[in-house]
């Protein structure tokens, strides 16, 4: 299986690059418009929480951002995946290809458009002075990972999404209620030491913090959180690739 994906690897960053490119056609301001949404929202509860809220965290605004795009990152790609299979429905039914090529282009498409917003990141850290140590070689592996657990989600929300086209609405509320539930906006140090561990069982909440440690605090990520984020992301990836390959067989029909 994973042989006959390698083959169409040319195929897969076509179609990743080619949606890149579409998602802006005829825009004004084209690429820009993937950092407006984060960006957006930064001011919002950087306000509200520095202001009203009174959050008291050492470089907020970084923090703040890192975790907004790193939960991007996980939303924007399940997003555009889900519909990766249903949105071609007629080349599913008229071309043989393994269908996993649309799911992981679509991953791919949402990673080039999270690697703009931390460009942008790094304009934010040379704007507030802060510059990063050596401890961020540890941001490329944390969010390799990150990539694998989003492609094990997508495989099985679009193989579902096929069949069951509630799942979509589903998810997004499932994303929202998420978002809250992650340290993204608050410092997990706030949340009351009994309902820590369920927090962290949570594989985003270590990625964002390993993230905001290695990059922005210049702190090495602890060996434990790595090697928990690393196994839920390979078997999210096995449950879902199984998942999938159940399910694909029927697409056509589905359709």
């Amino acid at each position: 299986m994973i042989s006959d994906i390698w083959k169409y690897r040319h195929l897969i960053s076509k179609i990743a690059i080619s949606d890149f490119k579409l998602r802006y056609k005829n825009s004004v301001l084209g690429f820009l418009w993937s950092l407006a949404e984060p960006l957006m929202m930064l001011t919002v509860l950087y306000f509200v929480f520095t202001n009203l809220m009174r959050v008291n965290v050492e470089n907020y605004q970084l923090f703040l951002l890192m975790g907004i795009i790193s939960w991007n990152m996980l939303a924007r790609g399940t997003a555009m995946s889900l519909n990766s299979i249903i949105g071609r429905a007629s080349l599913v039914q008229k071309v043989f290809f393994p269908r996993e090529v649309l799911v992981i282009s679509s991953c791919i498409t949402a990673f080039l458009m999270t690697l703009f917003e931390f460009a942008v990141f790094g304009a934010f850290m040379l704007a507030f002075k802060v510059m990063p140590g050596i401890t961020i070689i540890y941001g490329p592996p944390v969010l390799l990972v990150e990539f694998v657990l989003i492609l094990g989600l997508s495989l099985a929300l679009s193989a579902l999404n096929v069949y069951y086209r509630d799942v979509q609405y589903i998810w997004a509320v499932f994303l929202q209620a998420g978002f809250f539930a992650s340290p993204i906006i608050y410092p997990i140090s706030i949340i009351p030491e009994n309902y820590v561990w369920i927090i962290r069982l949570n594989p985003m909440t270590r990625i964002i913090d390993m993230l905001r440690e290695s990059v922005i605090y210049s702190t090495s990520p602890v060996l434990l959180d790595g090697v928990f984020i690393t196994i839920a992301a390979l078997l999210l990836l096995v449950a879902g690739y199984l998942i999938f390959l159940k399910l694909e067989p029927g697409f056509a029909e589905a359709m």
